[in-house]
């Protein structure tokens, strides 16, 4: 039994490093992007700069729920861990959502105008058909 803890408790760090892992290198590798668009004045540097942040943190945020949950769980389940682990799913949570606002212009929850094009009150939303060429 200590021997599947050990290699649990060894899955959830390997998430959380892993997580740090990539924002740190996205991170880098967006903003070596970055200088070098700006600095040929390419138009939406920025803008796709912020998208590569954006996405980077999302990704990173989910994977430390994961350890979170599989350390809490795992380990030392008590109504105070939970407790915490439930306060660290909200907050990071609601950061997801505020950086898919920042990254993608609308709520998760929205429909987003791709799915509404030809939706008529009664019927299903779909996506655009692409372009035949």
């Amino acid at each position: 039994m200590e021997s599947s803890r050990y290699w649990i408790e060894l899955a959830g760090r390997g998430l959380e490093a892993m997580a740090v892992a990539i924002m740190v290198v996205f991170i880098l590798i967006g903003t070596v992007r970055f200088l070098f668009h700006s600095l040929g004045k390419i138009e939406g540097a920025y803008e796709r700069y912020r998208i590569v942040i954006g996405k980077t943190l999302l990704v990173g945020l989910e994977l430390l729920v994961a350890a979170d949950i599989i350390n809490t769980v795992a380990f030392d389940l008590t109504l105070n861990n939970l407790a915490l682990l439930g306060g660290l799913v909200v907050v990071r949570t609601a950061l997801g959502w505020t950086l898919t606002v920042e990254v993608e212009g609308h709520w998760p929850w929205q429909q987003t105008k791709e799915s509404r094009i030809g939706s008529g009150p009664d019927e299903p939303a779909r996506s655009p058909e692409p372009a035949k060429g």
